[in-house]
Formats: C-alpha cells, structure tokens, sequence
C-alpha cells in the first residue's frame, strides 16, 4: 500500500525528475530550490523503502525500481489531471488540429496529448508530427489550430517557450578516433537541429560525415546505439544503458552541447476547444531556459 503521506504534488514532482533527468532543471521548472527538491525525493525513498534514483555524470535516472514506480506515478497524475479536467471544464466537444515537432515527440508530448484525450473524449484530435520546417509552413497556411515546434520557423509569439538541450551522445561501447572525421546521424534536410549541427562542427574545426539521415528520431536512436556515428539528441531521448554522453573538447574535439528553444503556439483568437487543450497540455510544458 502507497503511504498516505504521498500527495499528487509529490508524484508530480517526481515525474518532472525523471523526465528532466536533473534535479536543477525540475526545480527551476517548479519555481523551487534544488535542494527543497532533493528533500523531497529523498523523502520519497523513505517512504517508499526504495531507492529510486542513481547519479550520472550529468544527472539522474530512474532505478530498475524508480521506472515502475514512475508508470504507477504517471497514471495515477494521469488520472488526477483528467477528473479535474472533466469537472472543471465540463463537456467540450470539437476538431482540434495539433502540430507536434517530430524531434520532441518522445515522451512527455505524447503523454500529455494522451491526457488531453482522456480528459475530453468528445474532441477529435488531428494530430501531425512532422519536422519543424514542414509544421512552420502548416501553421502559416492555417492547417493548425495549435502547434508545439522550433520558435525559428514561427512569425509569431508562442504562449510558452522553453529550451531544450542537445547533448552529442554515442553508442555506450563506441570509441572515438580524434584522427578520423566523426561519422555522424542526423535528422534529413531541412532540419534546424541539423544545420545547427553542421555549424557547431565546422567551428569547431572538426572534420565529419553524415552516414545516416531519418525524419524519425527513433531510427536516429537505433543508428546511435547501433554504433554507426554519433548524433545530438535531447535528454528525454537519451537511453543510458545503450548511450552515453560525449563530453565537449578532447578526445573527439567536439563542440560543448547546443539549445534551441521550443514553443506552444495558438491563434489569439480561439474556441473553448484550443482553450481546454492548453489548460491540460501546458502544465506538462517546461518553462523558461
């Protein structure tokens, strides 16, 4: 049984651990101190008689254990979010047309677009994943009606901005030769992640080959632990027992980790649909840098 002392706002903040993979980053994103937010988490090893985060060299991951209980946790916010929703929104029913960035579209979107879904069963969602080029000319022709993509290819405020940081990261047992150009995965043309990429290496001074291109970041993934070049990818989509992180400089004289910021979009002028949809979708956004 779950110690009654474990409140959704413990859980929640929990979950933002796990997908920040730093306490730092899930304090600054709950406008707490790191260390109130370390007190926390160490209160809820205690309770639960568990440990359920280890230490990397850039953070934290979940457990064997601190993964179950992140499912069981995820579901019961889930559930949480989509009866509060339910009752404080009421019956909201139409099409909603949702861009999502392909790049990010990993874990805590498509999470959140799953309670979105919950929450109000009577929208029909539409959603598109697409790279954020090809999202940018969707949103300009009017074919969204809200939108989650790269600030760089909106004419536009967004309602919330954030930066998401990519970290070069390779296969766990690949080895580097400074002497040689680095084979590298990469998104496929256009791709601001690519061409920010291409920039940071030839600044770098590092000579390199794209041996492998993909519009999915899964198959990106696979190349990298797979052990045919490296690639910059965001935390959330890292996997620490297959990968591991590159660090800037020497051996491979690698350029230091790159941000691009992200953000939600929305008409100013909007029905109650695209307004119950950012109600749910925002409080899983990441604020700020």
């Amino acid at each position: 049984m779950i110690p009654e002392q474990i409140g959704l706002d413990l859980l929640r903040l929990y979950v933002a651990v796990c997908r920040q993979g730093s306490l730092s980053r899930a304090a600054a994103q709950a406008n707490r101190a790191q260390s109130a937010v370390s007190m926390q988490m160490r209160r809820l090893e205690d309770l639960l008689g568990r440990r359920l985060f280890q230490r990397t060299g850039r953070g934290v991951v979940p457990t064997a254990e601190g993964e179950v209980f992140l499912g069981y946790a995820t579901r019961m916010l889930a559930l949480g979010d989509e009866a509060a929703a339910r009752l404080r929104q009421g019956d909201v029913a139409g099409d909603l047309r949702i861009g999502l960035a392909e790049e990010v579209a990993t874990a805590t979107l498509p999470a959140a677009i799953g309670r979105l879904h919950r929450a109000h069963p009577d929208i029909r969602l539409d959603v598109a994943v697409e790279h954020g080029v090809a999202l940018g000319r969707l949103w300009a022709e009017g074919g969204l009606d809200l939108m989650i993509a790269p600030t760089s290819v909106v004419a536009g405020d967004a309602l919330v901005t954030w930066n998401v940081a990519l970290h070069w990261v390779a296969a766990a047992d690949a080895v580097i030769d400074p002497d040689r150009p680095l084979d590298v995965v990469a998104f496929a043309m256009p791709c601001l992640w690519r061409r920010r990429m291409v920039e940071a290496l030839a600044a770098a001074g590092r000579d390199h080959r794209i041996v492998m291109t993909s519009h999915s970041i899964t198959a990106l993934q696979a190349g990298i632990e797979n052990g045919l070049g490296i690639g910059l990818l965001p935390p959330e989509a890292q996997r620490p027992g297959t990968m591991r992180v590159l660090p800037a400089g020497l051996p491979a004289s690698l350029p230091g980790p790159l941000t691009v910021q992200y953000g939600l979009y929305a008409p100013d002028r909007r029905g109650p649909v695209a307004e119950a949809a950012i109600a749910v979708l925002i409080r899983d956004l990441p604020r700020g840098g």
